[in-house]
């Protein structure tokens, strides 16, 4: 591809873009290998400038293209160097061509994709490869029988996306943004890699600490494995080995770890884990992995109150709500440094939790939470028919009730595939400590179900079942959502874990930092900063009287602003920290159990 190519690709202007946009390099954007708990040495990025069509959903493929994309970048942001809205009668349809490493051609070769929103279709050198309906979590493609070497090859993929005009799981994306929902994401926008790997394979790993009884065990499965193969599991830290053992790889494999060091949020420890896959010998394949040991639980207090419990003691969870937006990739970090970013500030300001709102992130974002010692509330990103969100509920209130979408079928069980998949692709990363598959109604259904469905895929963390409002009397945790706050639910005749899943939302606008967006959204403005400082510290004083009453966690709205909403702690852009660091900081550490 030629340099002039390059040169010619700028983001498109129009709203605020974060000072990491000029960084963002289309030769090679988000370089970073995307999958650090499960890394092989050979892989090939295939992110970059990719052509692209806009046409009729029931056309066949474009036989030609109108322009070019930044990938991973959503066709709707500044960032892909597009911004041109997907509309539910349209397809997305990409091209790009690569070449192959002659050293490849004897072995497997997967097509991955992070994430891609929302009905995927590919071909590979004109040959169909297969399809995917999820636009959360991570697949990927077999595509060795399809693949040319010593010549070029070509990719086609193409993309349907209703957004808010289908049921499918979308969080708060809508095809007209509105106070606190969002512009639509559609098609690719998680990193796109090929993956040379041996024909038989280690293809997942399950790891489960018990730091009672000092061991890590590990299940594994495998692709065309034999019977006399042998997994080699090593576990090392930076100065030493800790253990290893031989095993076959149908076998539940136990590591002994003495005197684990427990990983916790002021000091998140991390063992190296390395796999190999042997026969007679023979090094087949190899893993570098990583794992952490430490134990979400639910359990009482020395005054009988239901609390969360870390390596067995009492934590006071205190976090952000995270979108994930961004002013410039939407769904997408424009780089590795903003992804990392948002993280490390929230941290500074002396939260000890993020919950991860309505979507999900690339594996990299959960890495760094595991390295730097945030814990994690994951979201099932909600769909079901259009929700009337908190508008509805206040205008209804008692007689509140949500239309679902959820009558088909067909639609429960896309939504219990897309959960599934996204437990399974997140389940070792030891930063998570629950699963929260249901907010405030949004496509709630089922719920006791659900639940038991998660407890039986992971045993090992907290659920809460219903984050706000339609509570179902299931799941470890009690949560309620009032705005601004702070509260407590009702714990009369439950043993549930207290939280207020929800809190906050105090707004200021900053001027030359937001999107252009007459209606701005919070559930509370105030004029100046000093104002905001003085009623943020007001709700969190109150909330800390809380805590001997049996609150175990709370989430402040939010992270950062987003689109017309400026209820954050920081600008959209990431610019503005609308409260002295210092200040914030002692007060939100000052939360203990």
């Amino acid at each position: 591809m030629s340099e002039k190519l390059f040169e010619d690709w700028v983001p498109v202007e129009g709203e605020i873009m974060s000072k990491w946009s000029k960084d963002v390099n289309p030769e090679s954007p988000l370089p970073e290998y995307p999958r650090p708990q499960f890394k092989r040495d050979a892989w090939l990025n295939l992110n970059g400038l990719w052509d692209y069509s806009i046409q009729p959903k029931n056309n066949d493929k474009p036989s030609s293209f109108e322009g070019k994309i930044l990938v991973p970048f959503a066709v709707e942001s500044a960032l892909s160097g597009v911004k041109k809205k997907l509309k539910p009668n349209q397809k997305l349809w990409y091209r790009r061509t690569f070449e192959l490493p002659e050293a490849w051609k004897e072995q497997d070769l997967l097509l991955h994709f992070g994430a891609v929103d929302w009905e995927t279709r590919v071909w590979v050198n004109g040959q169909f490869v297969g399809e995917h309906r999820g636009g959360y979590v991570p697949f990927y493609f077999e595509i060795s029988k399809y693949a040319r070497f010593r010549d070029e090859n070509v990719i086609v993929v193409s993309v349907w996306d209703p957004t808010n005009r289908g049921k499918q799981e979308r969080g708060k994306q809508v095809l007209k943004p509105f106070a606190a929902f969002y512009t639509a994401v559609s098609g690719i926008w998680q990193t796109v890699w090929i993956e040379p790997v041996s024909r038989s394979r280690i293809d997942r790993v399950f790891m489960i600490p018990n730091i009672h009884d000092e061991k890590l065990i590990l299940t594994l499965t495998g692709i065309k494995n034999k019977s006399d193969d042998i997994i080699n599991a090593t576990v090392r830290t930076s100065d030493r080995v800790i253990t290893k053992v031989e095993s076959a790889i149908d076998e539940k494999i136990i590591l002994d770890i003495p005197e684990a060091t427990l990983w916790q949020p002021d000091k998140p420890f991390l063992y190296n884990l390395n796999l190999s896959l042997e026969r007679k010998g023979e090094l087949i394949d190899r893993i570098e992995s990583y794992f952490a040991m430490r134990e979400f639980a639910y359990g009482k207090d020395e005054n009988n109150i239901p609390r969360i419990l870390l390596n067995g003691e009492p934590i006071f969870m205190f976090g952000t709500l995270d979108q994930g937006y961004w002013p410039d990739g939407l769904y997408t970090a424009p780089t590795e440094e903003a992804l990392v970013y948002d993280i490390e500030i929230t941290k500074e300001l002396g939260f000890n939790m993020i919950r991860k709102h309505l979507k999900t992130e690339p594996a990299r974002w959960y890495y760094h939470c595991d390295r730097l010692g945030m814990m994690v509330w994951q979201d099932m990103p909600n769909g079901g028919h259009e929700f009337y969100g908190v508008f509805g509920y206040l205008l209804f209130r008692g007689k509140f009730k949500l239309r679902n979408g959820r009558k088909k079928k067909s639609v429960k069980n896309q939504f219990y595939s897309e959960l599934k998949s996204m437990i399974d692709s997140l389940y070792n990363h030891p930063s998570i400590a629950a699963w929260v598959p249901f907010n405030e109604g949004w496509g709630q259904f089922e719920t006791r179900k659900v639940t038991d469905y998660i407890r039986a895929l992971d045993n090992t963390r907290l659920i809460n079942s219903a984050s706000g409002w339609l509570d179902k009397k299931t799941g470890d945790m009690n949560d309620i959502h009032l705005y601004p706050g702070p509260t407590i639910p009702n714990l009369e005749n439950d043993d549930r874990i207290a939280v207020l899943g929800e809190f906050g939302g105090l707004g200021l606008s900053v001027k030359d930092h937001m999107w252009n967006k007459k209606f701005k959204w919070s559930y509370k403005k105030y004029p100046t900063m000093e104002e905001l400082w003085l009623n943020y510290e007001r709700i969190i004083e109150e909330t800390k009287k809380l805590i001997p009453e049996g609150l175990s966690s709370a989430v402040y709205t939010q992270t950062t602003d987003v689109e017309g909403e400026i209820n954050g702690l920081l600008s959209y852009d990431r610019e503005v920290l609308k409260f002295n660091k210092e200040k914030i900081q002692a007060l939100n550490r000052s939360l203990r159990i």
